[in-house]
């Protein structure tokens, strides 16, 4: 199914858009925002959306905790929430955000859906044309320029501290049997999560960011993502090759890609 919004009304000119592919799962529990539209993960298994839009604007993905409650309903709502921030000060994203969390927390509790969680991996271009990588769980936000990609956001998860820490190898936190376990994200009932922003500076023509899910970044390289965002292609035939990628290398989890360049 193919969606598409047009927004206006700022400095710079983005092009914007999202892909999920359900892959080989029951059921989709990722989302994505674009242009103020948030797929619709639990009824629909793939869906693509694109627009061009002014800043400000926030292009996000959110990933379902998987053997939790309605992961589904946490990555939507975490998401509709966060498309009804229009303009806000870098110093109030957080406090933004955490807002957000507790608003999911009571939705599962008053709807008998104990902690149900999400991540979230966000960009947000304020209306000076400064973007800023948003990042709670283990999604991720990469910048693509000049035919390098380099990964913006951390993960927030178990293999990440031990990859750091030194005692594992690039390789082996791939593989690794603990690759599943994340810090609190949003909707957790038990601790609050600690958002990361990251100031990015201003796109420049050419550049490409990309936020994935799990099911897209754990299964292609970091070559990879590079081969195929060099291709001159229209950027959703790009994602949806990189989602292919990730199935034909064994992706179980649900995929979901939202790209974003400057257009002018």
């Amino acid at each position: 199914m193919i969606m598409s919004a047009s927004v206006h009304g700022g400095i710079g000119l983005y092009y914007c858009c999202g892909l999920t592919d359900q892959g080989i799962g029951e059921l989709n529990e990722d989302s994505y925002l674009v242009g103020g539209v948030v797929s619709d993960s639990g009824s629909t298994a793939n869906s693509t959306t694109e627009c061009d839009t002014d800043a400000p604007f926030i292009a996000a993905v959110a990933d379902g905790v998987g053997g939790e409650d309605a992961g589904e309903i946490a990555s939507r709502l975490t998401l509709q929430l966060l498309a009804g921030i229009r303009s806000c000060k870098r110093e109030d994203i957080v406090p933004r955000i955490l807002k957000i969390h507790e608003k999911v927390c009571a939705y599962g509790v008053r709807h008998g859906h104990d902690n149900m969680q999400s991540t979230l991996c966000a960009l947000y271009v304020d209306s000076d044309d400064n973007a800023y990588a948003v990042n709670i769980g283990d999604s991720r936000l990469y910048l693509y320029r000049e035919g390098n990609i380099r990964q913006i956001t951390t993960d927030q998860s178990l293999v990440q501290m031990l990859y750091d820490q030194g005692r594992i190898t690039d390789i082996e936190r791939a593989k690794h049997e603990v690759r599943n376990i994340i810090f609190p994200v949003m909707g957790n009932l038990k601790t609050a999560p600690t958002p990361v922003i990251t100031d990015m500076g201003v796109l420049g023509f050419g550049d490409v960011v990309l936020i994935c899910s799990d099911g897209l970044s754990d299964y292609v390289t970091r070559g990879e993502l590079e081969d195929v965002l060099a291709r001159p292609m229209h950027l959703t035939k790009r994602l949806r090759l990189l989602a292919d990628l990730a199935l034909e290398h064994g992706s179980t989890d649900n995929i979901t890609a939202v790209g974003v360049y400057f257009k002018k």
